[in-house]
């Protein structure tokens, strides 16, 4: 019987390093979004962001993508642009609430050598490429499953962490996911960031 729990201990050991081992190495794969790091307080830092270049379309935050927004962009960069030309994944995938009148966005990052040629016009009225514009922001990381529920506990810890500092920030807040959905909860890095205010 000690036996078999040993090796049953063992084994998810062996399961668990290999499943973050590769979740690490599958993420370490794709070209980040640039960005340098001003200060650092455990999971939250300060950052400042170069300007980006954005597939985006509308969808609903909550639904994570499954509402088709996910695949919109997706078919994008696999080459649904006018110039037929497919496009490397980045991250992370930024998400904005919407509000009472309008829908959230969520949004690719294009890659540096893509920003910098010009990204291709999308076939689809759906996709808008767009400026996000640089700046200084408040970030905090962690992991889980991202719904509103945990999107809000920590956008309340990073809003009273930045009252404790004395740093002001926009009303509105950023999610950004940087994990494929299968992706267990324990292993996934998510973000909130506020623009700070100049």
């Amino acid at each position: 019987m000690k036996t078999q729990m040993f090796y049953l201990i063992g084994v998810g050991f062996w399961v668990i390093l290999g499943v973050t081992t590769w979740n690490v190495t599958a993420r370490a794969g794709y070209e980040s979004a640039p960005y340098e790091v001003i200060e650092k307080d455990g999971n939250i830092e300060i950052r400042e962001y170069p300007e980006l270049v954005l597939a985006s379309t509308q969808t609903n935050v909550e639904a994570r993508g499954n509402d088709g927004s996910f695949m919109k962009l997706f078919r994008y960069i696999s080459g649904d642009n006018e110039t037929n030309q497919k496009i490397e994944m980045t991250t992370p995938v930024f998400m904005e609430e919407g509000s009472k009148t309008s829908e959230g966005s969520m949004g690719f990052v294009m890659p540096q050598d893509v920003k910098e040629a010009g990204a291709p016009q999308p076939r689809s009225s759906d996709i808008l490429i767009s400026t996000r514009k640089g700046g200084r922001f408040a970030v905090i990381r962690f992991s889980g499953i991202m719904n509103e529920r945990k999107a809000a506990v920590q956008e309340k810890l990073l809003r009273d962490w930045m009252v404790s500092r004395e740093i002001s920030g926009e009303a509105s807040a950023e999610r950004a996911g940087y994990d494929a959905p299968f992706v267990p909860g324990p292993l996934r890095r998510n973000e909130i960031l506020i623009r700070l205010k100049p």
